[in-house]
Parts: C-alpha cells; sequence; structure tokens
C-alpha cells in the first residue's frame, strides 16, 4: 500500500460519523447500569435520546461530507443492533416492557444472521440495508425512550405510553417485514447467482 493510500484508509476509519457509532457502542454498558442499578431514569432516558441523535447524525455526516466507509457500514447497524439488544433486555428486567417484545427483536436478528453463510455461498457477506430496515430502526429508537418515560404517573407517563406503544408495534412489524424482504432477496440471489469461490466483500 502506498503512502497516499495508507491515508485514505486512516480517513475512512478516523472519521467523525464513524466516532460517533463508536461512542454509541461504548455508551451502552453506561445504559444498562443506569436502569439497572440506580434505575436513574432520566439519565437513562438522556442516553437514549443521544443514541438516536448520533443514529441519525452519523448516517447524514457520512452522505454529507462523503466519508462512507465500510468500517462505517458495518459499525452503524451493529451499533444499533447492540442498542436496541440492550434496551430492550433493560426495560424487560425493569418490567417495562413485556417480554414477548424483548424477544421477537433479537430472534429476527438471530434468523438474518443464519442467512449470512448462505450469502457468503455467492460471494457476498451482506446485503444493502434498504428502507424498512431503518424505519423499523427510526420507530424503535423512539419507542423506548417513550415507554421508559411512561414508567410512572400523570398526564406525560400517559401519554408517552400511548405513543411508545404505537412507535413500538410499528417499529417490530416494520423489523420483522424487513427481514422477510431481507430472506426474499437472499432467497433470489441464491436462484440466480452461481455458486462461487468464498471472498468477502459487501453488496454493492
Amino acid at each position: 500500500m502506498t503512502e497516499s493510500a495508507a491515508r485514505q484508509a486512516d480517513a475512512g476509519v478516523w472519521t467523525l460519523p464513524n466516532l460517533l457509532s463508536a461512542v454509541r457502542l461504548a455508551l451502552i454498558p453506561v445504559f444498562l447500569w443506569l436502569v439497572l442499578g440506580p434505575e436513574a431514569d432520566g439519565w437513562a432516558l438522556g442516553l437514549l435520546v443521544l443514541s438516536g441523535v448520533t443514529d441519525w447524525l452519523d448516517g447524514w455526516l457520512a452522505r454529507r461530507w462523503g466519508q462512507t466507509s465500510v468500517l462505517g457500514q458495518v459499525l452503524d447497524p451493529v451499533a444499533d443492533r447492540l442498542y436496541i439488544l440492550a434496551v430492550v433486555v433493560g426495560l424487560a428486567l425493569r418490567e417495562v416492557i413485556p417480554w414477548w417484545l424483548a424477544v421477537s427483536l433479537p430472534l429476527r436478528d438471530a434468523l438474518m444472521w443464519l442467512l449470512v453463510p448462505l450469502l457468503r455461498t455467492r460471494g457476498y457477506s451482506a446485503l444493502p440495508v434498504h428502507f424498512l430496515g431503518k424505519a423499523a430502526t427510526f420507530n424503535l429508537l423512539y419507542a423506548f425512550p417513550l415507554l421508559l418515560l411512561g414508567d410512572g404517573e400523570g398526564v406525560v407517563a400517559d401519554l408517552a405510553q400511548v405513543f411508545g406503544w404505537a412507535f413500538a408495534i410499528w417499529g417490530v412489524g416494520l423489523y420483522w417485514w424487513a427481514g422477510v424482504l431481507y430472506a426474499w432477496q437472499v432467497r433470489k440471489l441464491l436462484m440466480t447467482t452461481p455458486r462461487r469461490a468464498r471472498q468477502s466483500g459487501t453488496a454493492a
């Protein structure tokens, strides 16, 4: 690798969008401690809001500044999935949400991971994230702060419960719908693309 190519590779890693995704990952154990330890719901709610803002901001900055990278394409969805997993487990342990909701989201992700070996038989490691997946994540990132805020008494808590469950139901539905479409895309790829030697890379 030449010196200029090395600088470009470094620039593709050390970017603000990637840093925001890394910060979101680093705050996951902090959120769990706040919810399950001192039950500092105000601070936990602030972290959830911050997560939602950074999730939108890192993608917007990457596109606006032309700082998209392979690392960012992996780091951003991983941060989203781990944050959602941490939130549903934390809120379920606090009995803010039922366990069926907590289990349904990681179960969908586990089914998606089972498709990865099939993709690799055709030379792919992943397929592009489509709009439904982003819409589902958007709904869930709004749902959980509202449900946490709704774990209380008063008019604000009641309204938060209503809107939180609306976002949660839509989010879970879209999350699974996106998973079904992803599985259908994998099926079509297996039918139309010949088997090839295993190689790394992401579908363009």
